[in-house]
């Protein structure tokens, strides 16, 4: 039997899925999935990997008109997804009407490799309210296959890796057997604290954090770690640090005991809180932090 190989783009709005979807193919939790828009900033590969079969799927930031350099990259990441993909999947959902991004949509229809839009949500919806999506998204992508989903029930998951595998061109694997994801064990650490952070702060501070991995040093049952939370404002850092330093315990602790699930060891966690007055907006800043700024 050949071999089949490729490359399976995840693109869409905000908050409708694509990371929980991302998680449920793939297998592994690699990417962040909260109930808040935007989490999602740079583009993360999973690797699923068969006896036959070597799926790369790559999750991207939610397309948005951006305001200001941070949103410039995402938005970068996510169209780079529409250049490389040997099947792409625009995820959407059962609020969002087919209008929203209509310069995104364009290029996409422009594609000439297979799109599957996944409709996902579906479990909050009914038959004639589904009919009429789907309706309408023929109208919108007419040479897309539509597949309604639900990746919190995960309602046709299956149907979707299948149509995947079909649809997948005969390839020798692009990466190692063994190897799940493109990213190095620092990435997963900023990012699971920075899931934290989205978790336990509100309004604009979780948009207004990004960590960094100083020190990471493994052993062979524990690691070691020293991160920085960046902020843009001494205000911001002193509601992350909170009174007495409860707050920053509080984030530390939880992504302490997701560090160890993650790696399977035990992990030693010290973080500090600094200042880079508006990074979001700063090309120094956001290059030294790994963002696609061309």
């Amino acid at each position: 039997m050949a071999h089949k190989a490729g490359f399976v783009n995840i693109v869409g709005n905000p908050n409708v899925g694509k990371s929980t979807l991302m998680n449920l193919l793939v297998g592994e939790r690699i990417s962040i999935a909260t109930f808040k828009a935007q989490t999602t900033r740079h583009r993360i590969m999973g690797i699923l990997n068969t006896e036959d079969m070597q799926i790369c799927f790559s999750d991207t930031p939610g397309v948005l008109k951006p305001n200001y350099k941070l949103q410039e990259s995402m938005l970068n990441f996510s169209e780079s997804a529409l250049q490389d993909a040997d099947v792409l999947l625009y995820v959407t959902d059962m609020v969002e009407t087919p209008d929203k991004n209509g310069d995104f949509l364009e290029k996409v229809s422009k594609m000439d490799v297979p799109v599957l839009v996944l409709i996902n949500k579906i479990d909050v919806s009914n038959q004639q309210e589904l009919t009429s999506k789907v309706e309408a998204w023929h109208a919108v992508l007419p040479k897309a296959e539509i597949i309604p989903i639900s990746a919190l029930c995960k309602f046709n998951i299956d149907t979707v890796l299948n149509r995947i595998k079909d649809l997948l061109p005969d390839s020798p694997p692009y990466f190692g057997k063994d190897q799940w994801t493109d990213k190095p064990a620092r990435f997963f650490v900023t990012e699971i604290i920075r899931e934290k952070i989205l978790l336990y702060y509100d309004k604009e501070i979780p948009y207004s954090v990004e960590v960094v991995v100083e020190r990471f040093k493994e052993a062979a049952k524990s690691i070691h770690i020293n991160a920085v939370i960046y902020v843009e404002r001494e205000s911001q850092k002193g509601i992350i640090i909170g009174h007495r330093g409860v707050a920053l315990k509080k984030v530390s602790t939880e992504a302490r005991k997701s560090l160890e699930k993650f790696f399977g060891k035990s992990i030693y966690l010290e973080t500090f809180v600094k200042v880079d007055k508006d990074w979001r907006s700063s090309e120094r800043a956001l290059k030294s932090f790994g963002y696609n700024l061309d």
